[in-house]
């Protein structure tokens, strides 16, 4: 099963599933035969948004189109779609439509509707992606380490302030100084290890190749040995990282016929300064 197929399949299983209320990211995930976590960033990186919210979305658009149409009471209708109590219900409806349930059933105001997803390949051959393959052996990486809940998003939140984090303490500079030039120069390291998949965790590394003794305070990982592809990211971060980390998985996979490995995946920073428009980084990903 390809990966657009995959994220479809586990669209249209959400669906038939919206009423039960056991409904979870990992019976969801098993659907598409992946990792919780590899399956959330696959559904974020096509559709700019989490499981979590996709579910929530979906529900409250199904419970507006119901106080619309039916005279079931609101506590009821609350109920039905995941809600505790009506108070809570009342609080998320408003949130995504504005208005409140008993102002819905009244029709006063406009809704706002969530459409069922469907997913498609985009391939765009008037814009190329360049990369190239290789073969490299084990390597040790040093650095700091944060971990994070994929379920409910808060990698896509934290790792940017991360970022911020190592910049103001100066570890980020502490870093390019015991960088020993195998891959220049500073790495952000996606991990998930076994332990970690049904939870949703991963653990996001700001690290540097490096061999020897481990400096004090930092830690060490040794990222194993991979067939690696390397895709050219051009442009100003983050955005130029992003966008290619979506094009990626909206366009290279689907065409292809190599899978990610779901080892340890790499994006790599150059010393250009990460706002030009001519800023050169890299995503490396292991595949068979």
């Amino acid at each position: 099963m390809g990966w657009v197929e995959a994220i479809q399949k586990a669209i249209d299983y959400i669906e038939t599933s919206l009423m039960d209320n056991s409904l979870s990211i990992e019976k969801i995930a098993k659907v598409t035969n992946s990792s919780v976590f590899h399956f959330q960033r696959t559904f974020f990186l096509l559709t700019n948004m989490t499981v979590s919210d996709y579910i929530r979305r979906r529900r409250l658009t199904l419970a507006a189109e119901e106080l619309l149409n039916s005279e079931e009471k609101v506590i009821n209708i609350s109920y039905k779609y995941g809600y505790e109590t009506p108070e809570a219900f009342t609080k998320a409806f408003r949130k995504q439509h504005g208005i409140t349930p008993t102002d819905a059933r009244k029709k006063k105001g406009h809704l706002q509707s969530y459409n069922r997803l469907v997913i498609q390949i985009n391939v765009r051959g008037a814009e190329p992606m360049k990369y190239k393959i290789v073969e490299k052996d084990a390597f040790q990486v040093v650095g700091v380490k944060r971990t994070y809940n994929c379920n409910n998003g808060e990698n896509t939140r934290g790792i940017p302030q991360f970022w911020e984090d190592v910049h103001k303490d100066g570890t980020n500079d502490r870093l390019i100084k015991l960088s020993n030039g195998h891959i220049p120069v500073i790495l952000g390291v996606c991990v998930v290890e076994e332990h970690q998949k049904e939870q949703g965790l991963m653990d996001y590394w700001i690290a540097a190749t490096y061999e020897g003794e481990i400096p004090d305070g930092l830690l060490s990982y040794e990222v194993p040995a991979s067939k690696w592809v390397i895709f050219e990211v051009h442009g100003p971060m983050p955005h130029a990282m992003q966008n290619t980390w979506k094009k990626i998985y909206s366009e290279w996979f689907p065409s292809n016929s190599y899978r990610p490995t779901g080892t340890a995946e790499l994006e790599v920073y150059t010393n250009d300064d990460p706002s030009a428009e001519d800023c050169y980084s890299e995503i490396w990903i292991p595949i068979k």
